[in-house]
């Protein structure tokens, strides 16, 4: 099969084929699922045009237009996850080295989980005939590990040091598929740094469930983050898992996604996934002006946005849908600050670069949550719960007040915060089959 690409090529089979049945056990020798926690199953029988049949998304949000005007060429998106698996042939030549904050060995490019790398293919998935394709397939992804085995962190020092890392290393767009539900100090000073920097920061809401509803979650309810609810297929309805506020900025496709995983793909839903859909968009808007502000980027983005349910911002879908062809547009007004920000910002003087890369930091391990089913309504069926976070440090509403010193120093505490932001059906996509994707 041919893996040149044009643009519009990639969706124009979308939905051929809809993945569904019941999960069965693998036969004997058949290689698991990676990731600690995480249930092994039979791959289902599709070949790599069916992986990229499967991203409705695509169509839904009008990419083949989009990529008329910006692919991402150019532009760096930091991947703050559980680090990004540069083999993976869907990531070739799409991921930089980058920094391993759980273990100094690394750069970035091993990913136990794969919950970041699922987040890299869906913003720079290569531009080919088959898998998956990225939102932003010319862009670049710098990987910065963050989470341990179990996907989780427990100190939000170790996420504002891979945010000032990003920074400094070169990323205009920074997406946060993770959190926690208490707030920092020292992660508000790291996102202000990036803000004053240039860069625009992107994070998922969160999931709910019955068992454990929440508020918004942090970093996303932090000023000037856009913060990034998940929707259903119908591109109208929210997402049943989305946890939604007052702070939610934009809404995108969050359920029945196919993402590259490390050694072949897998199907997801969740927050975490909706996220660098606005990240992607970002990343095309930065590439098609590169000269444009950060500021005038998010106000694109959210005055372009498909607007949902009430008229205007409401708590259930921020400014709406995000729109990357509206986005696109030419002859939308710039704008001199962050509209999510309306804190004076605390100028470029004392923030200085990021801390070496030297020390360890720590990180506790968890139970990994592995969450089949299609989650309906609550908890999805078959469901583990994640863990309860606790909070470190108390809950603020805004962050310019504390000062750079105490922000530093506030946040080493910690914050045990979670970050398995996806649930995985009962059904595994194989490798593609082809002359350069080799099977197990």
């Amino acid at each position: 099969m041919s893996r040149r690409w044009r643009p519009g090529a990639a969706v124009a089979r979308l939905a051929a084929t809809v993945l569904v049945g019941a999960a069965t056990a693998l036969p004997a020798g058949a290689p698991a699922l990676a990731g600690p926690g995480l249930a092994a199953v039979a791959p289902l029988a599709v070949t790599g045009d069916e992986v990229r049949d499967e991203q409705w998304s695509l169509t839904e949000l009008g990419m083949a237009e989009a990529w008329q005007r910006s692919t991402g060429a150019g532009v760096t998106v930091a991947v703050i996850d559980s680090g990004v698996d540069d083999t993976h042939v869907d990531l070739t030549g799409r991921v930089l080295s980058g920094f391993d904050l759980v273990s100094t060995a690394g750069d970035g490019t091993d990913d136990p989980v794969g919950h970041g790398t699922t987040v890299a293919s869906l913003i720079a998935g290569v531009p080919d005939d088959a898998g998956i394709v990225g939102m932003a397939p010319d862009a670049r992804i710098l990987p910065i590990r963050v989470l341990d085995k179990q996907n989780r962190y427990d100190d939000a020092q170790v996420v504002a040091k891979a945010v000032r890392l990003a920074v400094d290393n070169g990323a205009k767009v920074i997406n946060l598929s993770l959190g926690g539900l208490g707030s920092s100090p020292a992660l508000a000073t790291a996102i202000d740094y990036a803000f004053v920097k240039d860069v625009v920061v992107i994070a998922c809401t969160g999931n709910a469930s019955a068992s454990a509803p929440s508020d918004v979650w942090y970093p996303a309810r932090e000023p000037g983050v856009i913060a990034v609810t998940g929707l259903e297929e119908n591109g109208t309805s929210l997402w049943s898992g989305s946890i939604t506020g007052a702070e939610t900025v934009l809404s995108a496709p969050a359920t029945d996604l196919i993402g590259a995983r490390p050694g072949g793909y897998w199907r997801v839903q969740g927050t975490s996934f909706a996220a660098p859909m606005v990240a992607a968009t970002a990343a095309l808007i930065r590439a098609r002006w590169p000269e444009m502000s950060a500021a005038t980027v998010v106000n694109r983005l959210i005055t372009t946005a498909t607007d949902l349910g009430s008229p205007g911002r409401d708590a259930r879908y921020g400014f709406g849908m995000v729109n990357p062809v509206a986005a696109l547009a030419d002859n939308l007004p710039e704008s001199a600050r962050n509209p999510l920000d309306n804190a004076q910002p605390p100028g470029d003087v004392g923030f200085g670069s990021a801390p070496g890369t030297g020390d360890d930091p720590r990180v506790e391990s968890g139970d990994a949550a592995a969450l089949p089913g299609r989650g309906i309504e609550g908890a999805p069926g078959g469901a583990a719960q994640p863990a309860a976070a606790t909070e470190a440090t108390p809950p603020t509403a805004g962050h310019r007040g504390r000062g750079l010193l105490g922000g530093l120093i506030g946040g080493s505490a910690g914050l045990l915060a979670i970050a398995l932001l996806y649930y995985v059906t009962l059904h595994r996509l194989p490798r593609f089959r082809g002359p350069d994707r080799q099977n197990p």
